[in-house]
C-alpha cells in the first residue's frame, strides 16, 4: 500500500506522522526475559511545549529465540490487536539488553538490534559488525486516512469491503527496512511473478485466483534476502509489501490498526535463515513414504464409478506404471451435497469393499473435502441448529450458492465444531481412506461473526490453518505420527507444519507449467517442504508434448499427482501410437515414476531433512548455492534434495537453457561429464532432461524396488561421485526409523564404501560396474589417490 507521491510527499488525504528520535531507551525484564523499550515521538522534542497534541510511538525489542529479535511498535496500546501467528517454537530467556550513552542493543546469538538515541530515528541490525538492515528516518509511519485518500482500502481481491459489512481502516502502522546495493528479495508464500520481488507490491490476501495472476493461495508474510537474514511480519491478517516499489531503497510494510510487530532472523545462509524460520513457526511434519509415489485421480468434473476407477488403476499396471494413490476428487459425494461425508451410493454402492480392494492391490487413498456444507446435505441442519457453521451479525447462518447451492462454513474457532468435523473425517479414514484433498479455505467471508470473537479480517487468512490443523489432526490421530498426509491448497505462515500443498489451479500450457514451478519455488523459500502440482495443467487438456515435458518435471518434484478439470489423466489418452520408441506417453510415465521409486532412499532422506531442519526438497537455486550471482534470478531450475539438479524443459521440440553451477557434474541418465559455472543449451527427447549430480555426492538409490516405502538399505546402491575426502549418506528405514549411514574413505588401494548396518548392498564408482560388499564394506577401485 502506497501512502506517498514521490519522496517528499504524501497523497491527498493522508497524514503521517514518523518516529522521529529515540527519546529514551529503558530497558526492562519481563516473563519472556529481557527487553528494550523506547519511546519515539513523532516530531523532535525541544522543550516540554513539544510534547503536546503530538502522538508517541513506543517501539519495544525482545526475542524469541536466539538470532531472531522482535520488534514491535505502537501507538494507542489499549486499542485491539492483532493476535500474531502461532509461534510454536517461542522461549523465554533470550536477548541481552546493554544501554550506554552512545547506543541501546539487544543481542541474541549473533544478532544484533542497535538504536541509537536522540535524533533522527536509527535502529541497525548487525549480524556481529555486518549490518544487514536499518530502519532509518522516517521507516516507522503511523498513517491516518481522510475520506479523499486515494489509498486501497482494502486488499487486491476484496471488492465492496465496505459493502461485506469491514468498514475500511483509516489509521495503519508501517515500517521500511532497508535495501542494499544488489540486494535481492525472495518470498511471500506461493507466488507465481518472478522469484525475486524486488519493484513488486505484494497484497498478504489468501485468494482462489489460480496460478496465473498476482493473487496467490497461499500467502506468507515472510522473505529473507541475499544479504543473510529473514523478515516476519507477525499478523494472519491482510499485510501490504511494498518491495522496492514505493521507496526502491526499502522494503516497506503496512497493518491496519494501532500496532505492528515483525521479527527480523539472523542467516547468514538463506539455509539457516529458513532453519530459524521454521523453528520458530514450525517445521513440516514427517509424511509416509507411500506418499511420494505417483498420484492418479479422478480429475474434477469427470464422470465416474467403481468401474471406471478400476479401468484406471489396471490400466497403470498392466502398463507397469507403478501407482502409489488413487484419489477420488469431489463427486465421490453426490451433486449439491458437498459436504456431506457420504459416498454416492449410485455410483459408489460398497465403499468400504471397494476401498479394501484397493488395499489389496497395494494402492493407498485419498479422497476431496472442503470447508463447506451444502443446504441439501443431511449435515447442514445437524450443524446450524448446533451452532457449527459460521453466522452473520444478526444471528443467522452466512451462506452462498458459490460451488453449491446454499454453503455454509463451518467455524474452527467453536472446539466443538472442530471435533464434530474431525469425527466426519475419523469415520471416512476408517472406512479405508488414507490421505484428504483440503481443497479450498480462501474464499472466506468478511461480513461474519465467528464463534470466539475473532477479527473477522485475522480469520481471513488464518481460517486455513485451522481447517487444515484439524483434518490433520485427525488423520494423525488415526494413523498415528508420520503417516498423516494432507493434500492442501490454502496456507499461511505455519502451514508448512501440515504437509502437502499443491500449486492450485493451472492451466495445459508451458507456459503456465513454468509459472507454476515459480509458486512452487517461492512457497520454498517461504518455509514449505514440500509442494507439487497438478501434472499436465488443470483447466483445459494438455497437448501430448506438454503433458510428456509435465510428467518428467512432476516426477522430480517432492510430491506427484495426475489432475484435471474436466478431462481424465491417464496417459494413455494421450498417445497417438506413431511415437517413436521410448516417446509415448506412457513410456515417458512408466520411465519417469520408475526413476522416482528408484531414487526414494535418496528422496525420503530429503524429506527427513525437510522435517528436522526446514529445509526444502524442492531447493531454489538461490538458497543452495549463495554467493554464485549466476543463480540469484533462477526459476526454471532447482535442487531436489542436496545433490539432484532438475532442469524441466518448457518446449515441445526439447529446447532448454540453463545454469550448471560450480564444479563438476554427471548426468544422472546418460553418465556425461560436465564441468560447470556455465550455461548450456541443449535439446531432449521426452524420456531425457538435464538431470545432473553434483560431484561429491554420494547417492543411495533402490534399482529394481517394487515399492516406495520397503526397507532402504536392503539392496541399496550407494554411487559414489567423482570428489576429494571421505564422505556418508544416510538412509532411514520409512517404518521404524532405523538409521543406516553408508561411509566412504578414500584410502590408498581405493575408494571403501562402509554400512553401518546388516543388510546386504552393492556400490560403485560413477559410471563403473558395482561391486557387491564383503563384511558390511565394498572397495572400489581404481585408486583415487595420486
Amino acid at each position: 500500500m502506497k501512502f506517498t507521491d514521490g519522496f517528499w510527499h504524501t497523497r491527498p488525504g493522508v497524514e503521517a506522522q514518523y518516529a522521529a528520535e529515540a527519546y529514551d531507551l529503558t530497558p526492562e525484564r519481563s516473563a519472556a526475559g529481557e527487553q528494550l523499550v523506547i519511546h519515539a515521538p513523532t516530531a523532535v522534542i525541544a522543550s516540554r511545549g513539544n510534547t503536546l497534541n503530538r502522538a508517541l510511538l513506543t517501539v519495544t525489542l525482545s526475542s524469541p529465540l536466539e538470532g531472531i529479535v522482535r520488534v514491535r511498535v505502537e501507538h494507542h496500546q489499549g486499542a485491539r490487536t492483532s493476535p500474531g501467528f502461532d509461534l510454536v517454537g517461542a522461549e523465554e530467556g533470550h536477548g541481552r539488553v546493554h544501554v550506554d550513552d552512545e547506543a541501546g542493543e539487544l543481542v541474541t546469538g549473533g544478532l544484533r538490534a542497535r538504536v541509537t538515541p536522540g535524533a533522527p530515528w536509527n535502529l541497525t541490525f548487525l549480524d556481529g559488525e555486518r549490518e544487514l538492515t536499518r530502519s532509518g528516518h522516517k521507516s516507522i509511519g503511523y498513517m491516518r486516512l481522510g475520506p479523499q485518500a486515494p489509498v486501497p482500502a482494502e486488499p487486491t481481491g476484496v471488492s465492496g469491503v465496505t459493502e461485506n459489512g469491514l468498514a475500511p481502516a483509516r489509521t495503519y502502522l508501517h515500517t521500511q527496512l532497508g535495501l542494499d546495493v544488489g540486494e535481492l528479495v525472495y518470498g511471500l508464500g506461493e507466488r507465481f511473478g518472478p522469484l525475486v520481488k524486488n519493484g513488486q507490491s505484494v497484497e498478504v490476501w489468501n485468494a482462489d485466483g489460480g496460478t496465473s495472476s498476482e493473487q496467490a493461495y497461499k500467502n506468507v508474510p515472510f522473505y529473507l534476502t541475499n544479504r543473510g537474514y529473514g523478515v516476519l511480519v507477525n499478523h494472519p491478517e491482510h499485510v501490504s509489501f511494498e518491495v522496492g516499489s514505493e521507496a526502491v531503497e526499502q522494503v516497506q510494510f503496512s497493518v491496519a490498526g494501532e500496532a505492528l510487530e515483525y521479527f527480523v532472523i539472523q542467516g547468514p545462509t538463506p539455509a539457516e535463515v529458513l532453519e530459524r524460520y521454521t523453528r520458530l513457526t514450525g517445521r513440516p511434519a514427517r509424511v509416509p513414504a507411500w506418499s511420494y509415489g505417483l498420484w492418479l485421480s479422478t480429475s474434477f468434473t469427470t464422470d465416474y464409478d467403481e468401474e471406471t476407477v478400476n479401468r484406471f488403476i489396471d490400466g497403470m499396471l498392466e502398463r507397469d506404471i507403478p501407482l502409489g494413490v488413487f484419489h477420488f476428487d469431489c463427486f465421490w459425494m453426490r451433486e449439491f451435497d458437498w459436504s456431506s461425508f457420504e459416498w454416492d451410493p449410485r455410483t459408489f454402492p460398497d465403499p468400504e469393499g471397494m476401498l479394501a480392494r484397493l488395499h489389496d492391490k497395494g494402492l493407498h487413498t485419498s479422497a476431496w473435502v472442503n470447508p463447506y456444507i451444502a443446504q441439501r446435505s443431511p449435515l447442514f441442519a445437524e450443524a446450524a441448529q448446533a451452532g457449527y457453521l459460521v453466522k452473520r451479525a444478526d444471528g443467522s447462518v452466512w451462506q452462498w450458492d458459490m460451488w453449491q447451492a446454499g454453503m455454509g462454513l463451518v467455524d474452527f474457532t467453536n472446539p466443538e465444531a472442530t471435533a464434530w468435523y474431525q469425527g466426519k473425517i475419523r469415520t471416512l479414514l476408517r472406512q479405508g481412506i488414507d490421505a484428504v484433498k483440503t481443497d479450498f479455505g480462501e474464499r472466506v467471508p468478511l461480513d461474519v461473526v465467528w464463534h470466539d470473537g475473532s477479527d473477522p479480517a485475522v480469520m481471513h487468512n488464518w481460517y486455513a490453518q485451522l481447517y487444515n490443523q484439524a483434518v490433520f489432526e485427525a488423520i494423525e490421530a488415526e494413523r498415528g505420527a508420520g503417516e498423516a498426509v494432507l493434500f492442501a491448497r490454502a496456507a499461511t505462515s505455519g502451514g508448512q507444519r501440515l504437509p502437502v500443498h499443491w500449486g492450485g489451479d493451472n492451466s495445459s500450457t508451458f507456459i503456465s507449467m513454468a509459472e507454476s514451478l515459480r509458486g512452487g519455488l517461492s512457497l520454498s523459500l517461504s518455509g514449505f517442504g514440500f509442494w507439487s502440482h497438478d501434472i499436465g495443467g488443470f483447466e483445459g487438456s494438455p497437448d501430448p508434448a506438454v503433458f510428456k515435458r509435465w510428467v518428467a518435471f512432476g516426477l522430480l518434484s517432492s510430491h506427484s499427482r495426475l489432475h484435471g478439470s474436466k478431462s481424465y489423466r491417464v496417459p494413455w489418452s494421450f498417445d497417438r501410437g506413431d511415437e517413436a520408441p521410448g516417446q509415448s506417453a506412457v513410456e515417458v510415465t512408466r520411465q519417469f515414476t520408475h526413476l522416482k521409486r528408484e531414487l526414494m532412499p535418496y528422496l525420503h532422506q530429503a524429506g527427513l531433512a525437510a522435517h528436522e531442519h526446514g529445509t526444502p526438497v524442492m531447493r531454489p537455486m538461490a538458497l543452495a548455492f549463495p554467493g554464485d550471482p549466476a543463480t540469484e534470478n533462477l526459476d526454471r531450475q532447482y535442487l531436489l534434495g542436496p545433490d539432484l539438479l532438475v532442469a524441466p524443459v518448457f518446449s515441445a521440440v526439447g529446447d532448454v537453457e540453463y545454469y550448471l553451477p560450480h564444479g563438476g557434474w554427471t548426468h544422472l541418465l546418460t553418465g556425461e561429464r560436465a564441468e560447470g559455472g556455465a550455461w548450456r543449451r541443449e535439446r531432449h527427447d521426452f524420456d531425457s532432461l538435464p538431470l545432473w549430480v553434483r560431484d561429491g555426492a554420494v547417492l543411495v538409490t533402490a534399482p529394481g524396488a517394487e515399492s516406495f516405502e520397503h526397507d532402504y538399505a536392503e539392496g541399496a546402491m550407494v554411487t559414489v561421485y567423482p570428489g576429494e575426502g571421505d564422505g556418508a549418506a544416510r538412509v532411514t528405514h520409512p517404518r521404524t526409523g532405523e538409521v543406516t549411514v553408508f561411509t566412504v574413505n578414500r584410502e590408498n588401494d581405493g575408494v571403501h564404501v562402509t554400512s553401518s548396518g546388516d543388510q546386504p548392498f552393492r556400490a560403485r564408482l560413477a559410471g563403473e560396474e558395482p561391486v557387491a560388499a564383503q563384511h558390511r564394506t565394498a572397495v572400489l577401485h581404481p585408486n583415487t589417490k595420486e
